[in-house]
């Protein structure tokens, strides 16, 4: 970037720069320093480290990582901990505005004001966000009682309110089926779940343990069709959809309700990503990144929510732990040497990460590849093709979409390939 000498004056470089202090920036920040990176910084948009951990006051995180059982804010205070033991700068109430194709960076914050930064790589961490009523295009009046249940959670967790005492909950993903049984602890009735698709969006445990203990129906194949109200929620009527997802006349149910809770999907937050004209993916919304979760710009790097959406907060650490590690090497100027081939979603199988995997002239090792299930497959293997040669395969009692699948590629498949495309699909 052309800067006159006074402004170049006051870039700061560092070698590697970290946006966002969620478990995922966390996480790479460790992996860095713990590799032999002294300068580094990590910036965050909020007051507080922690990220959508701190309001998240269930347990059933860390069963992966840590081997036992803990809530949002003890997992990501371990990380904390690990970040201030390890003396890792992070300015949090930092908001970065953009970062460029060459890895500067223009952030702003309260009590430094504007900030320029030239990195030698950056690792993009920011995390995903709700997707939004508008996005629905729910027919109805636009009253209060309309929340993101994420937006409720927040309310409920971290600032004491209540956002209503009779509440129907749209889509059943994790964060939906969580607030309805804290929504129920906390004296609310939450009438019902209601589903677009014929089978939940969320962890089957998430099901058992938030709406089939306290009785709360779970209506498949359904949707709001209409919103009520005029200053405040008077009541919501869902109906039954067709297999082309569309309202059948006849099916409809209305409740009485002041509180529609949306848990309709999240989105990551790659704004900053677009801006650093990084090739991104229509079926994650991230970044396309390689084996070592490098993006398509040189010494840039993603991981977390920002890169594909997870179910456990354990697979977000893994992988931003592997991040922070590549980016260490990246500007050790440990260079990867080899061909890629490409990784293509088959049969079955939406949103495979990573998109390219490096074959090394090398020692190969071991690489996790990540991918939703398109829909409900029982009893189903999963088969690795290089062409039309089975290279690897999984075979699962049942795949669904609400679960991240996973399968490793062995270090022997890796250096065996033939440098075509390699597809992932699902077969029954």
């Amino acid at each position: 970037m052309n800067l006159s000498p006074e402004l170049r004056s006051q870039v700061m470089y560092v070698d590697v720069l970290i946006v966002g202090a969620g478990p995922a920036g966390m996480a790479a920040a460790i992996a860095a320093r713990e590799a032999g990176v002294d300068n580094l910084l990590v910036l965050e948009r909020e007051q507080n480290m922690g990220g959508i951990l701190r309001q998240c006051i269930h347990n059933g995180f860390g069963l992966h990582r840590f081997k036992e059982e803990l809530t949002g804010p003890e997992y990501a205070q371990r990380d904390i901990d690990k970040v201030k033991e390890l003396g890792i700068e992070v300015r949090t109430g930092t908001t970065v505005l953009s970062i460029d194709e060459d890895r500067f960076v223009t952030a702003i914050s309260r009590d430094k004001g504007v900030q320029m930064f030239e990195a030698g790589a950056i690792i993009l961490a920011m995390g995903c966000r709700e997707r939004p009523r508008g996005a629905l295009a729910t027919p109805g009046t636009r009253c209060a009682g309309v929340y993101s249940a994420g937006t409720a959670q927040k309310f409920v967790n971290l600032e004491g309110y209540m956002p209503g005492k009779r509440c129907v909950i749209l889509g059943s993903g994790d964060i939906g089926l969580i607030m309805a049984r804290r929504m129920t602890l906390q004296g609310a009735k939450v009438l019902a779940c209601v589903e677009l698709m014929p089978y939940s969006s969320g962890l089957n445990r998430n099901i058992v343990q938030c709406l089939q203990d306290y009785d709360i129906p779970l209506y498949l194949s359904h949707t709001v069709i209409d919103i009520e109200g005029k200053e405040r929620l008077s009541g919501v009527t869902v109906a039954q959809v067709d297999a082309n997802r569309q309202p059948i006349p006849g099916t409809e149910k209305h409740f009485d309700c002041d509180t529609l809770l949306l848990s309709v999907g999240l989105i990551p937050e790659n704004e900053l990503t677009e801006m650093a004209h990084v090739e991104m993916s229509a079926l994650t919304a991230g970044a396309i990144v390689d084996d070592s979760l490098q993006t398509s710009k040189e010494g840039i790097f993603a991981c977390g929510n920002v890169l594909h959406v997870h179910d456990l907060v354990d697979f977000v650490s893994a992988e931003s732990f592997k991040a922070g590690k590549a980016a260490a090497e990246y500007v050790q100027g440990k260079k990867r040497v080899g061909k890629y081939v490409n990784l293509k979603d088959g049969n079955g199988v939406r949103g495979v990460v990573p998109q390219k995997l490096l074959v090394p002239e090398g020692e190969a090792e071991t690489v996790q590849i990540m991918f939703r299930p398109a829909g409900v497959y029982k009893n189903a293997t999963v088969r690795v093709m290089d062409g039309d040669r089975e290279v690897a395969r999984l075979k699962k009692l049942i795949f669904t979409p609400g679960e991240m699948a996973e399968l490793n590629l062995k270090p022997e498949v890796i250096k065996g390939l033939s440098g075509g495309d390699v597809t992932i699909q699902i077969e029954q």
